[in-house]
Parts: C-alpha cells; sequence; structure tokens
C-alpha cells in the first residue's frame, strides 16, 4: 500500500491573524515536499484552485520545483481540473515534469469539485461532463500517440500535429478522481483508469458499492484485475497520541468547516459531529500512527482493497511545525505498518 500527502497550497486563517505570505508559504510548501521524500513517503499530489485562499492553480509549476529537491517521491496532480484546461497543454506539462523527475509524474484528473475554473476560462457549466467526458477521451488518445487526427465539440481539431515533449515513463500514469457520482466510477472502470476516490466525510464504507461498481465495470470491458487500482483521499493528521492529534486538529477544522457550512446555509462544526468523523469507520484520519494505520486497515478492508491512501492537512491550518512532524510520523510510523498489507 502506497502512502502518500495531498495539499491544495491553501492559506487558511490560523485564528491568531499570522497567516503567512504567499512566498512563505510557497517555501514552505516545498519543504514538506522534501521531508515526505526523505522520510519515504510514496507520493505528493497538488490540487488545482482559483480562488483567493489557495496558492495551487499552477500545479505542474509548483511539482517541477519539488522535482529538483526530491529525488525518489511520486509527483501527482490531485486533481487537474481537466474539463477547464486545454488536454494538449496538460500532457505537455506533466511530460515535461516527468522529464524534470527523472520518470516520476502522475497525474489524477477530474470534473473539478470547486466550479471557478468554469467561468474563469470561458465555459459554461452546463457542459459539466460532456466537457469532461470529451477531453478525457482526448487526453488518453494523446498518451497513446504522438500524432493523431481528433475532433470534438469544445476544442479545434487535431489534423496530425505531434505533441510534445514525450514522458520519460512509457506511459504516464493518469489516474480519475471521484467523490460519489456512480458514473463517474463506471466511465474509471470502462476505461481501466485507477481510481482516486475522495472521501472527506461521513462513512468510507459506505463507498463500497460503488467500488464494486468500477470493479464490475472494469471485468465487463475485459480489464484485469490488478490494473483497477483503487486510492483513498482522506483528511488526515497524525501525532505521537490520539489525543494530541485530535486537539490540534479540530480547532483549524472546525473554522474551516464552519465557514464552508454557513456559505450554504449549513450549521457550525460541533464536537461532537467531528468525533463522529474520527471515529472507526469515519472519514477522518486523525490520531496516533498506530490508531490511523489500523483505521486504513478497516477502511482497505470494507472497501475491497486499497492500494494508495493520500492525506489532505491543510484543512486544519496547522502551524508548519506540526505539519513536518506529522509527515516524518507518516513516513517513519504509519507507512511501514502498511506496506505490508496486499492491496
Amino acid at each position: 500500500m502506497e502512502i502518500g500527502i495531498d495539499s491544495f497550497a491553501a492559506l487558511f486563517d490560523n485564528g491568531t491573524n499570522q497567516k503567512p505570505s504567499g512566498a512563505e508559504a510557497m517555501g514552505q510548501l516545498l519543504d514538506r515536499i522534501e521531508r515526505a521524500d526523505q522520510v519515504g513517503l510514496d507520493v505528493f499530489g497538488i490540487g488545482e484552485h482559483h480562488r483567493e485562499q489557495f496558492l495551487d492553480s499552477a500545479p505542474a509549476v509548483i511539482l517541477a520545483a519539488a522535482a529538483s529537491r526530491t529525488k525518489r517521491i511520486r509527483l501527482t496532480s490531485a486533481v487537474t481540473v481537466l474539463s477547464a484546461i486545454d488536454p494538449v497543454r496538460a500532457f505537455q506539462e506533466y511530460a515535461t515534469l516527468d522529464l524534470i523527475s527523472q520518470g516520476r509524474a502522475e497525474m489524477v484528473v477530474g470534473r473539478g469539485s470547486s466550479i471557478e475554473a468554469f467561468p474563469l476560462f470561458g465555459f459554461d457549466l452546463d457542459d459539466y461532463d460532456e466537457l469532461f467526458a470529451e477531453k478525457l477521451d482526448l487526453l488518453l488518445r494523446i498518451r497513446e500517440q504522438e500524432k493523431l487526427h481528433w475532433s470534438g465539440k469544445f476544442r479545434p481539431a487535431l489534423t496530425g500535429q505531434g505533441i510534445y515533449p514525450r514522458p520519460m515513463q512509457p506511459q504516464l500514469p493518469i489516474w480519475l478522481g471521484v467523490g460519489g457520482t456512480p458514473a463517474s466510477f463506471v466511465r474509471a472502470g470502462t476505461l481501466g483508469l485507477p481510481l482516486m476516490v475522495a472521501i472527506i466525510g461521513g462513512d468510507t464504507h459506505r463507498f463500497r458499492p460503488l467500488v464494486d461498481l468500477y470493479r464490475e465495470a472494469g471485468r465487463r470491458a475485459g480489464h484485469a484485475p490488478e490494473q483497477l487500482q483503487v486510492g483513498l483521499h482522506s483528511l488526515g493528521y497524525v501525532a505521537e497520541t490520539t489525543e494530541q492529534a485530535v486537539e490540534e486538529f479540530f480547532p483549524g477544522y472546525a473554522r474551516s468547516f464552519t465557514e464552508r457550512a454557513r456559505e450554504r446555509g449549513g450549521s457550525a462544526i460541533t464536537r461532537g459531529m467531528f468525533d463522529a468523523q474520527a471515529g472507526p469507520k469515519g472519514a477522518l484520519l486523525v490520531g496516533s500512527p498506530e490508531e490511523v494505520a489500523a483505521k486504513i486497515l478497516r477502511h482497505s478492508e470494507a472497501l475491497g482493497g486499497v492500494s494508495r491512501v493520500t492525506f489532505q492537512q491543510d484543512v486544519a491550518a496547522l502551524p508548519h511545525d506540526e505539519i513536518m512532524r506529522s509527515i516524518e510520523l507518516l513516513g517513519t510510523r504509519v507507512a511501514p505498518l502498511l506496506r505490508t498489507v496486499v492491496a
């Protein structure tokens, strides 16, 4: 089982009015990726948003900077909002990253749960799924062919032009990032793409029917079971003890999710709500190394086998030194407990 981290390069208020500058936050992010590499984590992902609170609007640029400071960790988007980007350009960026990193680049592509990219780049939300389907088709065809003939509704046709550079890897890994839409799980299985499931709330075990849909669609399409990998993206944080992890993570988590809930007419996050999410079946991976590892194993068993787990820690607006300590514990204590598991 691979263990990694996803970051949205967030600039959330930590409640002290001492938010770092954009330059300071970017420097800290690169330090975290370097530390993740040093402690043996498998993958680091950078999201994509186009809002004031995030610095990740150009994830390939951040990952390229990280490539020069790391040696073995895989570097991926988390996720590329493919509906609002040109697949030709996206492939070129990540093929370039693959060359810079000596074959460590990946992509996780999705429709995007944040919709600000659509008006920003002139796309219509009414075309939400149709845009993604067409652009995913083109991206996968570019991955297979240097030169191709292709036409679609949302982009000028390709008439045999070459798409360069080509990556160092024989085939650039592309995962499909999904939330809770059954059709998205079926699409990933039909295409034989590895699946990254974002579960940031509720009971992780309830996603088993959707994962089964994915595997059944893949089987029907003729893909080998080992090709149908399942990854899990969850909010998480590790400290020496579960009590310490909860006390450090909860205040920022509650503040962030309360603000989000109020934007949508919801209510404040209570400690009871948090404790339910941090319980045995809840989505939050917050606790001691041993408790978090045990919880991941329960999730993996419930979902029929998970091959990758990535932690998203930004939401709690934690101090840099606490995130660095969590990264070290993930690499030195959580990952060794999980790597013996066959998904």
